[in-house]
């Protein structure tokens, strides 16, 4: 058994190597320097729709939090229960805005396949309740996002409690 599983690892490895081998080295002008690796357009794009989503609803604009998702888009503000009725996305993005939250990331991953990419990235929170109470949170997001006719990138999928697998009892 464990060589059969030896077996496949190098099997694993090696493709992935091959894999590596094959693929197309971007264009420099078509590479962008962010903090941890060059991204290529699409990828930064991915990275650059994902940051505007969160620098709107750190600004309470609900419509363009709203702009950043493609119609019927699941959102998961509770892990299991996914949302997509965008009165309801509306209504639960407001409220959470009203507490004044700020973000960061301490990384970004972005993997783009043609017109869909996933974009990964560990966050921490910090936000005031009306009365003063802070509140703080963190998490691993997980948004997939797809490529439009306009050029822009929107999420299809933004679950932010990607973490809750790793810590689940088993």
């Amino acid at each position: 058994m464990k060589r059969a599983f030896a077996c496949t690892l190098l099997l694993c490895l090696a493709s992935v190597q091959i894999g590596h081998a094959k693929e197309a080295k971007p264009v420099p002008s078509q590479l962008h320097q962010t903090g941890e690796k060059t991204m290529n357009s699409d990828e930064a794009a991915v990275q650059a729709a994902v940051d505007k989503m969160t620098s709107a609803f750190e600004k309470n604009d609900i419509d363009a939090v709203m702009n950043a998702y493609e119609p019927g888009a699941a959102v998961v503000f509770e892990p299991g229960q996914p949302v997509t009725d965008e009165q309801q996305l509306r209504q639960v993005f407001g409220g959470m805005a009203a507490a004044k939250p700020v973000f960061t990331y301490s990384g970004h991953e972005v993997v783009v396949s043609g017109d869909t990419a996933v974009h990964i990235a560990p966050w921490q929170m910090v936000a005031h309740t009306p009365d003063g109470q802070e509140i703080r949170q963190s998490g691993l997001s997980v948004a997939v996002l797809r490529h439009q006719a306009d050029g822009s990138w929107k999420m299809l999928i933004d679950n932010p409690h990607g973490a809750r697998l790793l810590t689940r009892e088993k």
